[in-house]
């Protein structure tokens, strides 16, 4: 008999802290750029060149977290029948947080020992482990460590359906995610659909992205003789499968492997060395497959170390997308909606034929372990007859902002409603905006995020002028390439009211370093306490060649331990700047691939650098 029940989970949690009210106006780190697309396959240069985000704007940033943790109860809810237990968390984005195998008491996911947040999503916070839903843009979803809808649905077997469902912000659109957990099935099947239901082509990414133990002798498997290398030196370079590539334990950085996978039920499986781990299928439409390795370099094992502290063994991620590469993104047209079905579950197969020289007897022994492509169809097929059916009680609630889009757009989507009891204090503004009014506002406070699609930048354009709606403005006209319009609309905004928000976006949107580190220093001086804008400051003070020692706060946080060496150092006193280093501190928000640590240590001494400060993925 499968159920489906809440049981909330108790884990060593650190708090994501408070979103950062300053606009995100810069390009997301996570946008990688490839070096060789003019010697790619048409269709692989064209999805690279088309859909990339500029900024993850309507969206702020979560980067107030810390690493101190304490026990935590999280909202959990479990789907079970007598071979599988599903654990997931509808408040984190809907991560499947735990797979666990009955009979034979093994877990198949990496589950984590912590939920520490760490930089590596598209607004900063990012946790390890379990499976990872990613729509959007290349990068860890918006949505990663933000709620979602929960309920439950009826399954087309009898068994209950969890359904979660959200509005994803960036591109506007309305998803579902329903797990099923047929009686007897010892595959976990998620039915998955993403909609478009705006007047215009929508750039779609998804990438389902499971976390699974790493061993020495673990090996990756995927029906490919052949896989696209990225290796964040910005070029594409197809090369041979198998090889060393398909044991994680022995790569030597942090690279990307993505399977020409040939096969019309794409799939990708871990198995250790006694041949047993974990498989995941799915219906031809989720094409692509990919290996992640953090590599086995000093750098490589801090981030796991960083990223799962306690953890009895590292971890790697086999990932799954609608793309042959996460640097890609689909053209989805207006009123049309994308589904597929994806399997998860045990595999155990002979240890010598998995890790056997000969690749197709490994991988045949692998996909017979997997639901057939006919299965898949079929459990495609009626899992399709309940997609749109209406959920029941709600188990979970997320935002607000789909009620909002909704009520702007007069929308129906079915299977997946967006209650108008949902709207609040951060809609309020853009529903007196949507109903004729003007937005209002104190300039001593920060502004709300700002919406900035098509629809909601108009009617900014066309509402009563005051300092608020000339701010939002400009942020509408950022996000949409029109630069100078934004900085003249800042301009505005200071002329009617002056205010720390338009000047530091002024700061960002300025091309010399000595009038953004002016405006900057402006700024401050209007909104002293705000901790993003002092980091941002700071910053700006450094890269025009400056020493701001009088900026710095006396409270020593890790981002202010870097800054205040880093200022230090402009200044001529390396000593003072290696003995904050020497003092020891962590910055928790550091970012993937950033190198400012073992940059500045490199900076001020020949000496042997702790491993503590390195982050380095090449």
């Amino acid at each position: 008999m499968t159920e489906l029940y809440p049981a909330p989970l108790t884990v060593p949690t650190a708090e994501l802290g408070p979103e950062n009210p300053l606009p995100p106006l810069v390009k997301p780190d996570a946008v990688a750029s490839v070096s060789n697309a003019h010697d790619l396959p048409a269709d692989l240069a064209a999805g690279l060149a088309y859909g990339r985000l500029d900024t993850v704007l309507p969206c702020l940033l979560q980067d107030g977290y810390t690493r101190n943790r304490r026990p935590r109860e999280l909202p959990a809810l479990v789907l079970e029948n007598d071979r599988l237990r599903a654990t997931v968390l509808p408040s984190l984005g809907g991560r499947l947080w735990s797979l666990a195998h009955k009979p034979s008491g093994r877990e198949l996911l990496f589950r984590n020992p912590v939920l520490q947040p760490a930089n590596l999503a598209l607004r900063d916070a990012w946790f390890a482990g379990g499976v990872e839903w990613n729509l959007g843009s290349t990068g860890h979803t918006t949505l990663t460590c933000a709620p979602m809808f929960a309920a439950a649905v009826e399954g087309p077997d009898g068994t209950p359906v969890l359904r979660l469902w959200e509005w994803e912000r960036t591109r506007d659109l309305p998803y579902q995610l329903d797990f099923w957990l047929p009686e007897g099935s010892e595959h976990l099947f998620v039915g998955v659909r993403i909609r478009n239901p705006n007047p215009h082509d929508v750039p779609v990414y998804w990438w389902s992205n499971t976390a699974v133990p790493q061993t020495p002798s673990t090996r990756v498997l995927a029906p490919a003789s052949q896989a696209w290398h990225y290796g964040y030196s910005g070029r594409l370079d197809l090369v041979d499968v198998p090889g060393e590539l398909t044991y994680p334990a022995r790569s030597g950085t942090a690279a990307d492997y993505f399977f020409e996978v040939a096969s019309d039920r794409p799939w990708i499986a871990a198995l250790d060395e006694t041949g047993t781990g974990f498989g995941q299928a799915s219906t031809a439409r989720l094409r692509g497959r990919k290996l992640f390795v953090w590599g086995e370099s000093v750098g490589g094992r801090r981030w796991q170390e960083w990223l799962a502290p306690g953890a009895e063994t590292g971890y790697l991620e086999i990932q799954a997308g609608l793309a042959r590469t996460q640097l890609e993104h689909l053209r989805l047209p207006p009123g049309e909606s994308w589904d597929w079905l994806e399997a998860y579950g045990p595999v155990a197969v002979d240890p010598a034929r998995a890790h056997g020289d000969d690749w197709q007897a490994a991988t045949d022994a692998v996909a017979a372990q997997l639901p057939s492509a006919a299965v898949l169809g079929e459990r495609h097929r009626t899992w399709q007859r309940i997609a749109d059916a209406e959920p029941g009680e709600l188990l979970a609630t997320g935002s607000g902002w789909g009620a909002l889009e909704i009520r702007r757009m007069v929308a129906c989507q079915p299977g997946t409603p967006f209650p108008e009891g949902t709207l609040g204090d951060r809609q309020r503004p853009w529903l007196q905006l949507l109903d004729g009014g003007t937005p209002q506002g104190d300039p001593r406070v920060p502004p709300a995020a700002t919406l900035v699609n098509r629809y909601w930048a108009d009617l900014l354009e066309h509402t009563a002028d005051n300092w608020l709606t000339w701010y939002h403005r400009g942020v509408a006209r950022w996000a949409a390439g029109d630069r100078e319009a934004a900085r003249e609309a800042w301009r505005a905004s200071v002329a009617a009211a002056e205010n720390a928000w338009a000047l530091r976006n002024l700061a960002v949107a300025a091309g010399d370093p000595a009038e953004s580190a002016r405006l900057y220093r402006r700024a401050l001086e209007l909104a002293p306490d705000l901790r993003p804008l002092l980091i941002e400051a700071l910053s700006a003070q450094l890269a025009a060649g400056l020493a701001p020692l009088s900026l710095l706060p006396e409270r020593a946080d890790g981002r202010f331990a870097l800054l205040t060496a880093l200022t230090r150092h402009a200044a001529g006193d390396d000593a003072g700047a290696k003995a904050v280093f020497d003092g020891g501190f962590e910055v928790p928000n550091i970012r993937e691939g950033e190198t400012s640590l073992s940059d500045t240590w490199e900076a001020l001494s020949e000496a042997p650098m702790s491993s503590r400060y390195d982050f380095r993925m090449k």
